[in-house]
């Protein structure tokens, strides 16, 4: 599931694979789990399409999962009473967390109906449609078209879909582990079951309130509903995609001047469609798209390469969709976020220190190219590397390092670097058949020219990848930042070091680093750091960013989420 990182220091690696549970298939809508490690086929839910649903989230016909008769629980499965199971045969294939739901909401109600109360139902069926303004399907929680329940099963389907509703909304309808896998140092120790009761009572005689309480509670959740909000409101913007050509540098004639003005107009970014005779790209335009490539994480330089024009002509319809599908996306990053982090969007390239629930401090990273990803994680941070030296990770010297060499030895000098055997003994370098070099290392000293610069943040975790200083500076004022072969590089990092230590700590690594010796420091209070992915975000003046969706994750999301009627 996860490709293998090779940028890497110490040679001590955590074995901690994710493990992804098998699905469980129920006949009615349970509540998830457990990710699903294949996506079954909509035809066969009762609740409508959903490509690849969460554990128990969707379910196959009867004919293909129920023998003729009521089967037997396993020892470690909750059942319904009997009296209850004759009534509503279909509780029997319910998976135990849903139906161990089920029976406490009941249970605190006497197992009395719970919709045939005045008014509840109609409450329920008024707010459902309004999950849309989440980026949820309204239709994937169907009701009977009656407001009085008919009889106790039909009580019981619709709280199970009151149930479902609200566990999409605070923890996604899709699960992360299918689609996005984030590794965790530590599993999350949330009681989902007893966090959605506390929710679901209250709530049977306030639906609004119970859905609002549902909802993440990140700013970044509400500054991007609100805009989708808006824009559900707005009728579609419409423009031409732009056709393609050689790079268009301010000043410069082209005949895509029109089509671009009219572009950017359309969205704003021009008070007129007016264009020059020339059909020049004059400062006016220039400085519009300077304006869009800020808006959609990209170098602002005013020339547009592919890069630029891949973003003007992504579709309005797709870009509303990108709204909705970095809400699900949010939805699973509230469970991880945690009030004093470091969090990284490696989508965007960007790091943000949060305390006590707020950004204090951000600052840009590059990040791992497609073909070495950065991975998803969350684990804490626990040690700085000072003045590293750097051990040239295997793919990286099997596909960059050797070729250099072979080319021409006095590579090796130039960039410092040292060759070692196995157990770490020097080798002298005319004594190695390059072609065939066997089990060597290469390390490079501490230095300026050091890829790892002064210094290493670094954080258990199973791909051997870490936070670094680096001596690219000049990268940082690219767009998209995607350069790196799996780790992080961060701009500023030893700023960043100042929002991880406390005063005492910066002063001795102060004194350390002017050693030039290299030197593990380890915190005494480690930080928690989340590995993050989302391609748009909103302020609270409902400015939107966009980022280039470098490792092409939000099309197969779309697909799964399906769209909104």
């Amino acid at each position: 599931m996860f490709k293998k990182y090779a940028c890497y220091l110490s040679l001590g690696v955590l074995a901690a694979p994710l493990v992804v549970a098998a699905e469980a298939l129920m006949p009615l809508p349970s509540l998830p789990t457990s990710p699903a490690p294949e996506p079954q086929s909509s035809q066969t839910a009762p609740l409508g399409s959903l490509a690849t649903p969460p554990s128990s989230l969707e379910t196959p016909s009867n004919s293909q999962t129920a023998s003729p008769g009521p089967q037997p629980a396993a020892p470690d499965q909750l059942t319904a009473p009997t009296s209850l199971t004759a009534q509503c045969p279909a509780l029997l294939r319910v998976d135990a967390p849903t139906l161990k739901l089920l029976q406490a909401l009941y249970l605190q109600h006497g197992d009395a109906p719970l919709w045939s109360v005045n008014g509840r139902l109609a409450n329920l069926r008024e707010q459902l449609p309004l999950l849309a303004d989440d980026g949820l399907d309204p239709s994937h929680y169907p009701l009977p078209a009656s407001d009085a329940p008919d009889g106790l099963c039909a009580d019981i389907e619709i709280s199970q879909r009151y149930l479902l509703a609200l566990h999409d909304l605070r923890y996604g309808r899709l699960s992360q582990a299918r689609f996005e896998p984030l590794w965790r140092a530590q599993p999350l120790v949330e009681d989902h079951q007893a966090e959605l009761l506390a929710i679901a009572d209250p709530g049977l005689d306030n639906i609004a309130g119970a859905f609002e309480q549902a909802r993440p509670r990140l700013v970044q959740y509400h500054n991007l509903r609100h805009v989708y909000i808006q824009q559900r409101q707005q009728a579609l913007p419409h423009w031409q995609p732009l056709p393609s050509g050689p790079l268009l540098r301010p000043d410069m004639q082209d005949v895509r001047v029109p089509e671009l003005t009219q572009r950017l107009f359309s969205e704003g970014y021009l008070s007129s469609p007016q264009v020059s005779v020339e059909n020049t790209y004059g400062s006016e335009l220039v400085d519009a798209v300077k304006s869009f490539q800020l808006n959609h994480s990209l170098q602002a330089d005013g020339v547009i390469g592919p890069g630029t024009l891949n973003e003007l002509n992504i579709s309005p319809s797709v870009r509303r969709e990108q709204l909705r599908l970095n809400l699900e996306r949010l939805r699973w990053l509230a469970q991880d976020l945690e009030p004093s982090s470091v969090l990284v969007n490696v989508a965007a390239a960007q790091l943000t220190v949060y305390r006590d629930g707020l950004p204090v401090w951000q600052t840009r990273t590059q990040v791992g190219r497609a073909e070495r990803q950065t991975p998803l994680l969350k684990s804490r941070v626990t040690r700085l590397t000072l003045n590293p030296t750097w051990t040239v990770p295997p793919t990286i010297l099997r596909e960059d390092k050797l070729p250099e060499i072979r080319r021409d030895q006095s590579f090796l000098s130039r960039q410092n670097l040292e060759v070692l055997d196995s157990e770490g003994q020097p080798l002298a370098p005319e004594d190695i058949d390059w072609e065939h070099p066997g089990n060597i290392l290469l390390r490079q000293g501490a230095g300026p020219r050091n890829p790892l610069g002064r210094m290493v943040i670094r954080f258990p975790n199973p791909f051997s990848v870490y936070l670094h200083d680096t001596p690219s500076q000049g990268l940082f004022s690219k767009g998209p930042r995607a350069f790196s072969s799996g780790c992080v590089r961060v701009e500023q990092a030893l700023q960043l070091r100042d929002w991880l230590l406390s005063p005492a700590e910066r002063r001795r690594t102060d004194e350390l680093l002017t050693t030039g010796l290299t030197h593990e420091f380890r915190l005494a209070a480690p930080l928690p750091i989340l590995l993050s992915y989302w391609t748009v975000q909103a302020d609270d003046q409902g400015r939107v960013v966009y980022a280039p969706d470098i490792y092409s994750r939000d099309g197969p999301l779309l697909s799964a989420l399906g769209s909104v009627h």
